[in-house]
């Protein structure tokens, strides 16, 4: 069989590169878990402290704005039962200091982005790790396995059993962390939704009653 130029030195950088890849991996995917288990903690505690605002409780909250003035709408979402990061967002919007209502439908539409925007930012994490885990897996179980198969050649059986531990153990690993945070993602982007519909209806009441101020 006629050998092509400088095959050999390209198969042996690629060996070079995807074995030098091992540690890396293998140090991410550590993290990951690391990340998914802490994260795991923060979303139960999280959700132990949640608030869930149904319909009812919205109506009745509502049905408190009109005819109120912005010092006496703060004090009533201050009392209210309101995930605590809305109540700031509500406080800050009667404290808009311009009367122009069009300024303060801007205000109130630019402070409902902000909103989305930090909890986007909470879900790309779990997302991210949702993701590249388990790339990050298959990647662990491929590296080992050439020179596991190289060594089985040789009749190395021991060599041949630490790569397939490795490569297990890694696709377990990655597929662990992946898991743990799509659930957390998947979960956490229905509450968010339903706290953003909330925020939204609760910002539109205020405007309403700021209108007839």
């Amino acid at each position: 069989m006629v050998e092509i130029p400088g095959s050999e030195l390209l198969s042996t950088t690629l060996h070079i590169i995807s074995q030098s890849l091992l540690l890396p991996v293998v140090a991410f995917l550590l993290l990951f878990m690391a990340y998914a288990v802490i994260n795991f903690g923060e979303f139960m505690a999280e959700y132990s402290s949640r608030v869930r605002v149904n319909s009812k409780d919205l109506k009745n909250m509502i049905n408190t704005f009109p005819d109120k003035n912005e010092e006496e709408i703060s004090s009533l979402i201050s009392e209210m039962r309101l995930n605590r990061a809305h109540i700031e967002i509500i406080k800050e919007l009667c404290e808009e200091e311009c009367k122009d209502l069009k300024m303060v439908e801007s205000h109130a539409r630019n402070l409902i982005e902000r909103e989305e925007l930090r909890l986007e930012k909470t879900l790309e994490k779990t997302d991210f790790v949702t993701r590249l885990g388990p790339t990050l897996g298959l990647m662990g179980t491929l590296i080992p396995m050439g020179p596991g198969l190289a060594a089985l050649g040789a009749g190395d059986i021991h060599s041949l059993a630490n790569a397939i531990i490795i490569a297990f153990d890694t696709t377990v690993v990655g597929l662990a962390a992946g898991g743990i945070c799509y659930v957390i993602s998947k979960v956490r982007r229905r509450w968010y939704e339903e706290q953003m519909s909330t925020l939204d209806v609760l910002m539109e009441s205020v405007l309403e009653a700021l209108k007839k101020c």
